[in-house]
């Protein structure tokens, strides 16, 4: 049974929260996730007046790291299933000629 955000302490509810509101940074010519940016998080944290802020921080930081290296993941496997679909691309003909 996957886990509900509820299953967490509190820090890490509010890292998830406040991670999901930094928006994405892809790369544009190959289309690789390379995090979130991180230019308004001071003024999320102003906003909602949190006051641990290293803890939930390091926390944000530390899920960017995993999702990053999942959807890295990911990619490579894609890559990987459509180079050996490539290689595989010519017809087979299993036809057995005897002359």
């Amino acid at each position: 049974m996957p886990l509900e955000p509820s299953d967490f302490p509190e820090e890490v509810q509010v890292a998830f929260f406040m991670f999901s509101l930094l928006p994405d940074h892809w790369e544009g010519m190959s289309g690789t996730y390379m995090g979130k940016y991180w230019d308004g998080i001071e003024y999320f944290f102003n906003l909602y007046e949190i006051e641990d802020r290293k803890t939930i921080l390091y926390i944000m930081k530390m899920y960017e790291a995993k999702l990053v290296n999942y959807r890295a993941e990911q990619s490579e496997r894609k890559r990987k299933a459509e180079e050996r679909k490539a290689k595989s691309g010519g017809k087979n003909y299993t036809h057995n000629v005897k002359g």
